[in-house]
């Protein structure tokens, strides 16, 4: 498999990567789905229920306020790493990871889209501004003593189970600016990926020899819409996932495997043969 991949970054070496949950997994960060693609999660919260309704507020914080640790102290792991590296190397014009988690910039990547956004900042809904989640995190716990002892599984994008008794006391804070809504910096279910994002990646894309898939199933449209854009254009593509994706008839080169010591070989490769030009 190293080969193959190898043989493909030589043919096409200026290369859009598009990661996703399953590039985090090895941080100790849960999926949404299966080997199969199938959903193995409780449903998640709606972008309108999250915006039209207060139950659906509190039991977004209340489950964050338990989870967000977990985000907080992950850690790249060496599919990062190795992405980070083939970027410094040259072969990754840009890449597109639908994780909110930052891991990809933690390693040091630095040409990263968030599609999806980034869990470590809050927005107000009504004056617009800025909040760190890790300061938020804190208000929240001074509001809401007690709920440590409340944990019952770690969910995905800094998401845990949570007793009932916990959403339904739920002090939900607001905005210190102007007393408005604060919502996660995150796309929700439901919700629409900012254009910006998209035409930036669509125009990398449309640039770039090939399309690099890392750990996604490709089972919501927001990044399937990649693999049928290089698809249209005659653009390779290459999937490394373990189970089945949403793409794999479109796929030039599909390769079952755990990224990361995939990835790593190839990295490692790639900088040594840079190294010995040098």
């Amino acid at each position: 498999m190293t080969t193959a991949l190898l043989e493909f970054l030589d043919r096409y070496p200026r290369v859009v990567a598009l990661t996703g949950a399953g590039i985090s997994a090895a941080s100790g960060i849960p999926t949404y789905r299966n080997d199969r693609g199938e959903w193995q999660r409780s449903d998640p919260i709606q972008h309108r229920d999250f915006i039209e309704q207060g139950s659906a507020r509190r039991r977004y914080w209340a489950r964050s306020m338990a989870g967000w640790a977990y985000v907080e102290r992950s850690r790249p792991n060496e599919s990062h790493t190795a992405l980070a590296a083939l970027e410094s190397a040259g072969y990754i014009d840009l890449l597109a990871t639908q994780n909110v988690d930052r891991l990809h910039q933690r390693a040091g990547h630095r040409r990263v889209i968030d599609l999806h956004g980034r869990l470590d900042r809050v927005k107000c809904l009504d004056c617009g501004a800025d909040i760190e989640r890790a300061a938020l995190q804190a208000e929240l716990e001074g509001l809401n003593p007690g709920w440590r002892d409340t944990i019952a599984e770690i969910r995905p994008d800094g998401d845990a189970e949570v007793e009932d008794a916990v959403v339904a006391d739920m002090t939900v804070p607001e905005c210190r600016a102007c007393g408005g809504t604060l919502m996660p910096d995150v796309v929700f279910f439901g919700g629409t990926v900012p254009r910006t994002r998209v035409d930036a990646i669509s125009t990398a894309l449309a640039g770039a020899d090939a399309l690099l898939v890392v750990g996604s199933s490709l089972m919501v449209f927001s990044g399937f819409r990649f693999c049928r854009q290089a698809h249209s254009q005659g653009k390779p593509l290459a999937i490394i996932n373990r189970g089945q994706t949403r793409a794999d008839e479109l796929a030039t080169l599909k390769l079952e495997a755990d990224a990361g010591p995939l990835l790593a070989q190839v990295a490692s490769s790639v900088g040594s043969a840079s190294a010995s030009v040098r």
